[in-house]
């Protein structure tokens, strides 16, 4: 057996190679490194795989998220709802631009923000809602979009952990995570689903007009080179970048496939441990496992995680300090309600390895050993 990797790029890589290696050498045979064509021709065929009007991909996906907020003319004092169980970058950007973030807590079975949580959260400076749809799979939306037209809020997805997760909303129709709401931000860091071979991120959006504004201030605020309407920035996909995605991008499905395949087999051979809570999947959305996360019980998950360190199985914790915890937020952010839950999952999760290239043989051997720490 190799060695076992918490994400195996270098698998999937030898896999396309000769896609990949001619794509970078196209690009670099043309010399167009910034806004080469494969950029204009990723965002065709993200937009056509998503399904949405506009794709403007940028430089990251934490830029995707500040230049989301900057588009939508939020103002310092404005507040932004988040779920205090995320990445930083979900609030950092909020503090960033002066913005207040309001923090809630998250369902402990999905991770996710819900409707309730969001409504105590609601202020007359209330201007936008951040559901993250995280792990994998989506957010319940439609409360949450529903919730938004009461209040006459701005939506902002974040759909860094996944692309390719589809929602269900009740009339049977389905849309792209990313999609639904006024806009959607991804990121294409290499351990993401779709992920690049350095930084990389989008935006989405249905909406032409908002999505004009959005080019512009990726571009520093201009439409025309050397006339600046807005303040902007510079943050750009370039074009060796898009080229990889292309190449990556016809086999998200796949990937969310062989990714589905791997969660189903260790929730299968997991699911009777005592100790443990495996992933839960929530009837209105698909999950594509950017990480395959167990809630351990009763105060065993560091050293579980040791454990499986000691018999070289890596195994991550994301996240371990809620945001509300964070020093960077202690003076910027209001909470509406208790954050236990939130405090909870910080102490009780463990993400064990999760990729497309996970075989029987190295799952097996991880099973095991979470099986023999509870003494199964």
């Amino acid at each position: 057996m190799n060695k076992i990797q918490m994400v195996d790029l270098k698998g999937q890589y030898q896999k396309i190679k000769p896609e990949v290696d001619a794509a970078i050498q196209s690009v670099i045979d043309n010399t167009a490194f910034i806004n080469g064509q494969p950029v204009k021709d990723f965002a065709e065929n993200l937009a056509k795989y998503l399904g949405a009007k506009n794709v403007i991909p940028c430089g990251n996906g934490t830029d995707a998220l500040q230049i989301a907020m900057m588009a939508l003319k939020l103002k310092p004092g404005d507040e932004v709802i988040v779920p205090a169980f995320t990445y930083v970058a979900t609030a950092e950007v909020i503090g960033l631009l002066g913005l207040t973030p309001v923090m809630v807590d998250v369902n402990p079975k999905t991770f996710t923000v819900e409707r309730s949580n969001i409504e105590k959260a609601i202020t007359a400076n209330t201007k936008a809602i951040v559901p993250v749809h995280l792990f994998g799979q989506s957010s319940d939306m439609e409360p949450v979009l529903q919730l938004a037209k009461d209040y006459s809020l701005f939506v902002i997805e974040d759909n860094a952990q996944a692309i390719g997760a589809e929602y269900t909303f009740s009339d049977g129709h389905k849309a792209k995570t990313g999609t639904m709401g006024d806009i959607g931000c991804t990121s294409f860091f290499p351990s993401k689903n779709l992920g690049c071979y350095g930084d990389g991120g989008a935006l989405c959006t249905n909406d032409d007009a908002l999505a004009e504004r959005i080019r512009m201030i990726a571009n520093h605020g201009q439409k025309k080179k050397y006339y600046h309407s807005v303040i902007g920035c510079n943050s750009r996909l370039d074009t060796i970048q898009a080229a990889i995605l292309n190449v990556k991008l016809p086999h998200l499905d796949e990937y969310g496939k062989a990714r589905n395949e791997a969660a189903a087999y260790y929730t299968r051979n997991l699911k009777d441990v005592k100790g443990i809570d495996v992933p839960y999947e929530a009837e209105y959305s698909t999950h594509v496992y950017h990480q395959y996360t167990l809630k351990v019980q009763d105060g065993k998950r560091d050293a579980l995680k040791k454990y499986l360190e000691d018999n070289n199985i890596p195994a991550m914790i994301y996240y371990p300090l809620p945001l509300q915890e964070q020093e960077a937020f202690q003076h910027i952010t209001r909470t509406a309600e208790s954050l236990e839950i939130s405090k909870n999952l910080a102490e009780s999760v463990l993400s064990l390895p999760m990729h497309t290239e996970l075989d029987k043989e190295t799952q097996d051997y991880i099973i095991s050993k979470v099986s023999s720490f509870f003494g199964k």
